[in-house]
């Protein structure tokens, strides 16, 4: 009974142990999205992902997730002109 009752408790810590644990996903949570300016200063080691240009002729915005050279996550809002331009 004894030997019981310690393994529920010991199984019980593990669990709420584990839970305490930080994990990578959680630590590169980006808190804010970032505007961009002519100013912005942009390290950039890996492009996560990146919305895709409408086909449209006016400006549009886009946003782009990366991590930087440190491995934090970023989150960059930026605008850019559509793909639905002619020349003609």
């Amino acid at each position: 009974m004894k030997a019981l009752l310690v393994l529920a408790l010991s199984s019980l810590c593990a669990t709420a142990m584990a839970d305490e644990a930080p994990t990578d996903v959680a630590q590169q949570k980006p808190a804010v999205v970032e505007e961009y300016t002519y100013s912005t200063h942009l390290d950039i080691a890996n492009i996560v992902s990146m919305s895709e240009v409408p086909n449209v002729c006016e400006v549009v915005p886009m946003k782009m997730e990366y991590d930087d050279s440190k491995g934090q996550r970023h989150i960059l809002r930026y605008s850019v002109m559509g793909n639905g331009c002619s020349n003609g």
